[in-house]
């Protein structure tokens, strides 16, 4: 479901940190309007190619023995044919307005591996390619597997969607590139509890709404070298395992903590069943909104807001204070699998 991806919007993170500094007395007034329009811009003449095949195609190729690449303008990464972890996936740094590289290559993660638990993907593989849109899948006995990409420089870049045909969970480990680092936006930490967006009318009270929420802490992707780089692990009916020994533990009197527990370098997920874990870039990184809606099946993108809440931006550099520590530690990879 190619839709459910984010085409970016065309708002930059210095204009959404001066709008997140001139919050008014009852509420935000969030960009929106003329922004939307160009969303294709972050897209502009993106288009991939995988397997032999680019442009406009749809149908099935031979699985090769080994990993493939699939190359894009903007976004790239390696795909392994029997199970679809995904490996070395970047930004290009190819030339675009809403560009987020500076003009560099950028690594993003170094691995995305999910455990079949012993089941293998066997089936040829299908393949979509429409513009700058990209849909592989492949099946084997009791599982499938699905990757959507879009080859953007911004925006909702990419998703992985597993099914088993016992409705069970899948563990996903996340690793980052040795360049990139998990951190809690301190942004978001300096309105913790307040309620932004276009239907606000009190940052005390809300009153909560689709387009009127209540900051929560978040935690993003950055690194040292590029100022408008900015990543957030994006899951729809997925739980991230908590890990122990990493943290600090950014508890509140809010009874929020997202970034509890989580390491600087990797995050485990717990997957359903035609759920999805991906990732979002620039402003859709830094958007204050609710949480995705539950959805295992021909999921559209219905949580689309067109502008309508605020965006805090990130900072740059990210202070070493909001910088998740340890990278990596082993909690949660052995931790009992997720009820469906």
């Amino acid at each position: 479901m190619l839709s459910s991806l984010r085409r970016p919007r065309v708002v930059t993170r210095t204009v959404a940190v001066l709008a997140a500094l001139l919050l008014p007395a009852f509420g935000y007034t969030a960009l929106s309007g003329p922004a939307h329009a160009a969303s294709s811009t972050g897209c502009e003449n993106g288009g991939f190619s995988v397997l032999g095949k680019s442009g406009t195609f749809t149908g099935t190729v031979p699985a090769p023995a080994g990993r493939f690449r699939v190359q894009g303008r903007y976004a790239q990464f390696d795909v392994d044919p029997a199970d679809f972890a995904v490996y070395d996936q970047a930004f290009t740094g190819a030339p675009n307005p809403l560009d987020q590289t500076g003009g560099r290559f950028t690594p993003i993660y170094a691995s995305k591996v999910p455990d079949h638990r012993g089941l293998t993907l066997t089936s040829p593989i299908t393949v979509e390619l429409s513009g700058g849109d990209l849909v592989i899948s492949r099946t084997g006995p009791g599982l499938s597997m699905k990757l959507q990409a879009k080859d953007c420089a911004n925006g909702g870049i990419f998703q992985m969607e597993p099914s088993r045909g016992d409705g069970t969970r899948t563990r996903i480990v996340h690793r980052l590139a040795p360049s990139a680092f998990y951190y809690d936006n301190p942004n978001f930490r300096a309105h913790l509890g307040e309620f932004l967006g276009s239907e606000c009318t009190s940052v005390q009270t809300g009153p909560p709404s689709k387009f009127c929420v209540q900051v929560t802490p978040r935690v993003n992707i950055g690194n040292d070298v590029s100022p408008d780089f900015v990543v957030r692990d994006s899951s729809q009916v997925a739980t991230r395992i908590r890990q122990a020994a990493c943290g600090p533990d950014f508890t509140n009197n809010l009874g929020l903590s997202e970034t509890r527990d989580h390491c600087g370098g990797m995050s485990v997920w717990d997957v359903a069943s035609g759920g999805r874990l991906g990732m979002v870039t620039g402003e859709d990184a830094t958007e204050v909104a609710n949480p995705p809606t539950t959805c295992t099946h021909q999921c559209q993108a219905q949580n689309q807001v067109r502008g309508r809440l605020a965006n805090l931006g990130s900072p740059f550099p990210v202070p070493a204070g909001s910088r998740l520590t340890p990278r990596e530690s082993t909690d949660g990879l052995n931790a009992p699998l997720t009820a469906p």
